[in-house]
Protein backbone atom coordinates (compact mmCIF):
# COMPACT_ATOMS: atom_id res chain seq x y z
CA UNK A 1 0.00 0.00 0.00
CA UNK A 2 1.46 3.40 -1.04
CA UNK A 3 1.38 6.41 1.25
CA UNK A 4 0.12 9.20 -0.22
CA UNK A 5 0.03 12.74 1.42
CA UNK A 6 -2.36 15.64 1.20
CA UNK A 7 -0.55 18.65 1.72
CA UNK A 8 -0.50 22.39 1.32
CA UNK A 9 1.85 25.38 0.65
CA UNK A 10 1.23 28.80 0.88
CA UNK A 11 2.51 30.42 -2.38
CA UNK A 12 2.08 33.85 -3.30
CA UNK A 13 -0.37 34.29 -0.30
CA UNK A 14 -2.35 31.82 -1.98
CA UNK A 15 -2.87 28.38 0.08
CA UNK A 16 -2.42 25.29 -3.04
CA UNK A 17 -2.61 21.61 -3.01
CA UNK A 18 -0.51 19.27 -3.77
CA UNK A 19 -0.52 15.49 -3.46
CA UNK A 20 2.60 13.48 -3.02
CA UNK A 21 4.64 9.93 -2.67
CA UNK A 22 7.36 8.37 -2.62
CA UNK A 23 10.65 8.53 -1.70
CA UNK A 24 11.95 11.95 -1.65
CA UNK A 25 15.07 11.48 -2.90
CA UNK A 26 14.39 9.49 -6.18
CA UNK A 27 13.35 11.61 -9.51
CA UNK A 28 10.60 13.73 -9.53
CA UNK A 29 7.88 13.85 -11.70
CA UNK A 30 4.93 16.59 -11.73
CA UNK A 31 1.37 15.55 -12.51
CA UNK A 32 -0.48 18.37 -14.05
CA UNK A 33 -3.91 18.12 -14.54
CA UNK A 34 -6.49 19.16 -16.93
CA UNK A 35 -9.68 20.99 -17.17
CA UNK A 36 -12.11 20.27 -15.88
CA UNK A 37 -10.62 18.26 -12.94
CA UNK A 38 -7.65 18.37 -10.70
CA UNK A 39 -5.29 16.01 -8.96
CA UNK A 40 -7.58 13.93 -8.56
CA UNK A 41 -7.45 12.78 -11.97
CA UNK A 42 -4.19 11.15 -11.10
CA UNK A 43 -5.28 9.31 -7.91
CA UNK A 44 -4.98 5.94 -9.53
CA UNK A 45 -1.42 6.84 -11.15
CA UNK A 46 0.58 8.06 -8.50
CA UNK A 47 0.35 4.80 -6.62
CA UNK A 48 1.24 2.63 -9.40
CA UNK A 49 4.85 5.27 -9.98
CA UNK A 50 5.19 6.04 -6.35
CA UNK A 51 7.18 2.87 -5.44
CA UNK A 52 10.09 4.14 -7.59
CA UNK A 53 9.44 7.79 -8.17
CA UNK A 54 8.46 11.00 -6.35
CA UNK A 55 5.41 12.06 -7.29
CA UNK A 56 3.95 15.32 -6.94
CA UNK A 57 0.42 16.48 -8.23
CA UNK A 58 -0.42 20.13 -7.31
CA UNK A 59 -4.15 21.45 -8.00
CA UNK A 60 -4.11 24.96 -9.95
CA UNK A 61 -5.32 27.67 -7.71
CA UNK A 62 -8.96 28.00 -8.49
CA UNK A 63 -9.13 24.15 -8.92
CA UNK A 64 -9.54 20.80 -6.78
CA UNK A 65 -9.02 21.83 -2.81
CA UNK A 66 -6.82 24.88 -3.60
CA UNK A 67 -7.51 28.26 -2.73
CA UNK A 68 -10.41 29.71 -5.04
CA UNK A 69 -10.23 33.93 -5.15
CA UNK A 70 -13.22 34.85 -7.07
CA UNK A 71 -12.28 36.55 -10.43
CA UNK A 72 -13.03 40.16 -9.33
CA UNK A 73 -9.66 39.42 -7.08
CA UNK A 74 -7.47 37.61 -9.41
CA UNK A 75 -6.96 37.27 -13.07
CA UNK A 76 -6.73 33.95 -13.89
CA UNK A 77 -4.44 33.35 -16.68
CA UNK A 78 -2.14 30.72 -17.81
CA UNK A 79 0.33 32.69 -17.24
CA UNK A 80 -0.31 33.45 -13.87
CA UNK A 81 -1.05 29.68 -13.41
CA UNK A 82 2.46 28.89 -14.35
CA UNK A 83 3.66 31.17 -12.34
CA UNK A 84 1.92 29.99 -9.12
CA UNK A 85 2.76 26.43 -10.16
CA UNK A 86 6.49 26.90 -10.58
CA UNK A 87 6.67 29.06 -6.80
CA UNK A 88 4.86 25.52 -5.27
CA UNK A 89 7.73 23.18 -6.71
CA UNK A 90 10.42 26.09 -5.62
CA UNK A 91 8.70 26.01 -2.46
CA UNK A 92 8.68 22.41 -1.56
CA UNK A 93 12.28 22.17 -2.95
CA UNK A 94 12.40 21.17 -6.84
CA UNK A 95 15.14 21.70 -8.46
CA UNK A 96 14.49 19.21 -11.37
CA UNK A 97 11.81 17.17 -12.68
CA UNK A 98 9.70 15.11 -15.00
CA UNK A 99 6.55 16.51 -16.19
CA UNK A 100 3.37 14.77 -17.20
CA UNK A 101 0.61 17.13 -19.04
CA UNK A 102 -2.40 16.79 -19.78
CA UNK A 103 -5.55 19.36 -21.03
CA UNK A 104 -4.61 22.67 -19.34
CA UNK A 105 -1.67 21.10 -17.98
CA UNK A 106 0.18 21.47 -21.39
CA UNK A 107 0.31 25.43 -21.40
CA UNK A 108 0.92 25.31 -17.94
CA UNK A 109 4.12 23.12 -18.15
CA UNK A 110 5.40 24.21 -21.00
CA UNK A 111 5.68 27.83 -20.07
CA UNK A 112 7.78 26.28 -17.17
CA UNK A 113 9.59 23.97 -19.28
CA UNK A 114 10.59 26.95 -22.05
CA UNK A 115 11.57 29.30 -19.54
CA UNK A 116 13.53 26.73 -17.56
CA UNK A 117 14.64 23.75 -19.98
CA UNK A 118 17.74 22.77 -17.48
CA UNK A 119 14.83 21.97 -14.94
CA UNK A 120 13.21 19.47 -16.99
CA UNK A 121 14.21 16.21 -17.39
CA UNK A 122 11.46 14.83 -18.93
CA UNK A 123 8.07 15.21 -20.57
CA UNK A 124 4.81 12.62 -20.69
CA UNK A 125 1.94 13.95 -22.94
CA UNK A 126 -1.39 12.81 -22.27
CA UNK A 127 -3.64 14.83 -24.59
CA UNK A 128 -2.00 17.87 -23.85
CA UNK A 129 -1.42 20.06 -26.88
CA UNK A 130 1.42 21.81 -28.67
CA UNK A 131 0.08 22.10 -32.14
CA UNK A 132 -2.29 23.42 -34.30
CA UNK A 133 -2.79 19.79 -36.09
CA UNK A 134 -3.58 18.40 -32.46
CA UNK A 135 -6.86 20.91 -32.31
CA UNK A 136 -10.42 19.56 -32.59
CA UNK A 137 -13.48 20.78 -34.86
CA UNK A 138 -16.46 22.72 -33.20
CA UNK A 139 -15.76 24.09 -29.40
CA UNK A 140 -12.32 23.65 -30.17
CA UNK A 141 -11.61 25.74 -32.95
CA UNK A 142 -13.91 28.65 -31.29
CA UNK A 143 -11.53 28.15 -27.89
CA UNK A 144 -8.12 28.44 -29.65
CA UNK A 145 -9.16 31.01 -31.81
CA UNK A 146 -10.93 33.36 -28.48
CA UNK A 147 -13.97 32.94 -30.00
CA UNK A 148 -16.25 31.46 -27.98
CA UNK A 149 -19.61 33.18 -26.93
CA UNK A 150 -21.22 33.29 -23.73
CA UNK A 151 -23.77 30.51 -24.27
CA UNK A 152 -20.44 28.68 -25.43
CA UNK A 153 -18.47 29.17 -22.33
CA UNK A 154 -21.89 28.62 -19.95
CA UNK A 155 -22.34 24.99 -21.67
CA UNK A 156 -19.09 24.12 -21.11
CA UNK A 157 -18.98 24.06 -17.32
CA UNK A 158 -22.59 21.80 -17.58
CA UNK A 159 -22.89 18.39 -15.71
CA UNK A 160 -23.68 17.27 -19.69
CA UNK A 161 -20.56 19.25 -20.99
CA UNK A 162 -17.78 17.65 -17.93
CA UNK A 163 -19.50 13.72 -18.45
CA UNK A 164 -18.95 14.40 -22.55
CA UNK A 165 -15.21 15.07 -21.80
CA UNK A 166 -15.02 11.53 -19.77
CA UNK A 167 -17.53 9.16 -22.57
CA UNK A 168 -16.76 11.00 -26.24
CA UNK A 169 -14.47 8.21 -27.86
CA UNK A 170 -14.42 5.30 -25.08
CA UNK A 171 -15.85 2.70 -26.72
CA UNK A 172 -16.97 0.55 -23.55
CA UNK A 173 -18.48 3.85 -21.88
CA UNK A 174 -19.23 1.59 -18.42
CA UNK A 175 -15.53 1.33 -17.84
CA UNK A 176 -15.50 4.87 -16.57
CA UNK A 177 -16.87 5.26 -13.43
CA UNK A 178 -20.12 8.08 -12.94
CA UNK A 179 -17.97 9.10 -9.64
CA UNK A 180 -15.23 11.00 -11.77
CA UNK A 181 -17.28 13.42 -13.63
CA UNK A 182 -19.80 13.85 -10.11
CA UNK A 183 -16.78 15.00 -8.33
CA UNK A 184 -15.48 17.63 -11.15
CA UNK A 185 -18.86 18.94 -11.56
CA UNK A 186 -19.58 19.38 -7.28
CA UNK A 187 -15.92 21.68 -7.55
CA UNK A 188 -17.64 23.19 -10.94
CA UNK A 189 -20.92 24.10 -9.12
CA UNK A 190 -19.08 25.75 -5.97
CA UNK A 191 -19.86 29.69 -5.83
CA UNK A 192 -17.52 31.30 -8.26
CA UNK A 193 -15.86 28.59 -9.41
CA UNK A 194 -17.37 27.87 -13.00
CA UNK A 195 -16.42 31.62 -13.50
CA UNK A 196 -12.70 30.79 -12.42
CA UNK A 197 -12.87 28.10 -15.54
CA UNK A 198 -14.72 30.27 -18.35
CA UNK A 199 -11.44 32.65 -17.56
CA UNK A 200 -9.20 30.30 -18.48
CA UNK A 201 -10.63 29.32 -20.73
CA UNK A 202 -11.85 32.77 -22.77
CA UNK A 203 -7.38 32.98 -21.98
CA UNK A 204 -6.54 29.50 -23.88
CA UNK A 205 -6.47 30.92 -27.21
CA UNK A 206 -3.18 33.12 -25.77
CA UNK A 207 -1.58 29.79 -25.73
CA UNK A 208 -1.70 29.17 -29.60
CA UNK A 209 0.72 32.28 -29.58
CA UNK A 210 3.14 29.97 -27.74
CA UNK A 211 3.38 26.92 -29.79
CA UNK A 212 6.14 28.04 -31.90
CA UNK A 213 8.66 28.79 -29.12
CA UNK A 214 7.45 25.34 -27.47
CA UNK A 215 8.91 23.85 -30.74
CA UNK A 216 11.81 25.66 -30.49
CA UNK A 217 12.57 24.47 -26.82
CA UNK A 218 11.47 20.74 -28.26
CA UNK A 219 14.29 21.56 -30.63
CA UNK A 220 17.00 22.63 -28.75
CA UNK A 221 16.72 21.24 -25.50
CA UNK A 222 16.05 17.45 -26.82
CA UNK A 223 13.98 16.66 -24.18
CA UNK A 224 12.85 12.97 -23.76
CA UNK A 225 9.11 12.66 -24.64
CA UNK A 226 6.61 10.57 -24.03
CA UNK A 227 3.11 10.23 -25.87
CA UNK A 228 0.38 8.14 -24.43
CA UNK A 229 -2.64 9.64 -26.36
CA UNK A 230 -6.53 8.89 -26.16
CA UNK A 231 -6.28 8.69 -29.66
CA UNK A 232 -10.55 8.96 -30.29
CA UNK A 233 -10.26 12.43 -28.22
CA UNK A 234 -12.45 14.79 -29.96
CA UNK A 235 -10.73 17.76 -28.23
CA UNK A 236 -7.68 17.03 -28.97
CA UNK A 237 -6.96 14.75 -31.58
CA UNK A 238 -4.72 12.29 -32.39
CA UNK A 239 -2.73 14.40 -35.28
CA UNK A 240 -1.19 16.40 -31.76
CA UNK A 241 0.35 13.52 -30.70
CA UNK A 242 2.53 12.26 -33.58
CA UNK A 243 3.21 16.25 -34.31
CA UNK A 244 5.93 16.15 -31.45
CA UNK A 245 7.56 14.31 -33.95
CA UNK A 246 8.09 16.73 -35.76
CA UNK A 247 10.57 18.91 -33.56
CA UNK A 248 11.77 15.43 -31.29
CA UNK A 249 12.26 13.22 -33.64
CA UNK A 250 12.95 10.42 -30.82
CA UNK A 251 8.99 11.03 -29.18
CA UNK A 252 7.98 7.65 -27.79
CA UNK A 253 4.25 7.87 -29.13
CA UNK A 254 1.59 5.28 -28.39
CA UNK A 255 -2.38 6.05 -29.32
CA UNK A 256 -5.00 4.63 -27.14
CA UNK A 257 -8.28 3.16 -27.89
CA UNK A 258 -9.72 5.97 -25.51
CA UNK A 259 -11.03 9.82 -25.28
CA UNK A 260 -10.08 12.90 -23.50
CA UNK A 261 -9.46 11.07 -19.67
CA UNK A 262 -7.59 7.96 -21.31
CA UNK A 263 -6.46 7.19 -17.81
CA UNK A 264 -9.77 6.18 -16.49
CA UNK A 265 -10.40 3.24 -19.39
CA UNK A 266 -6.32 2.64 -19.80
CA UNK A 267 -4.51 3.18 -16.66
CA UNK A 268 -2.48 0.15 -16.71
CA UNK A 269 -1.57 0.68 -20.42
CA UNK A 270 -0.12 4.08 -19.49
CA UNK A 271 1.51 3.41 -16.46
CA UNK A 272 3.63 0.39 -18.26
CA UNK A 273 4.69 2.81 -20.90
CA UNK A 274 5.24 5.69 -18.81
CA UNK A 275 7.22 3.15 -16.14
CA UNK A 276 9.45 1.94 -19.32
CA UNK A 277 10.21 5.47 -20.43
CA UNK A 278 11.16 6.99 -17.00
CA UNK A 279 12.97 4.16 -16.19
CA UNK A 280 15.08 4.65 -20.11
CA UNK A 281 15.59 8.47 -19.08
CA UNK A 282 15.87 8.66 -15.06
CA UNK A 283 17.21 5.70 -14.02
CA UNK A 284 16.27 5.43 -10.67
CA UNK A 285 20.06 5.96 -8.97
CA UNK A 286 19.78 9.34 -9.81
CA UNK A 287 18.61 11.88 -8.10
CA UNK A 288 16.85 14.54 -10.23
CA UNK A 289 14.51 16.03 -7.77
Amino acid sequence: MVTVHHRYATVAGHRLFYREAGPAEAPTIVLLHGFPTSSHMFRHLIPALADRYHVVAPDYLGAGASDAPPTSDFAYTFDALADLTLGLLEQIGLGRFALYIQDFGAPVGLRIAAAHPDRVTAIVTQNGNAYVDGLGAGLTQKLAAGTLSEDDLRAMVTLEATRAQYLDGVPDPTLVSPDVWIHDQALLDRPGAAAIQQALLADYHHNIGLYPKCHEYFRTSRVPLLAVWGGNDEIFVADGARAYARDLPDAEIHLLDSGHFALETHLDAIAGYLRGFLGRVLPVDRDAS
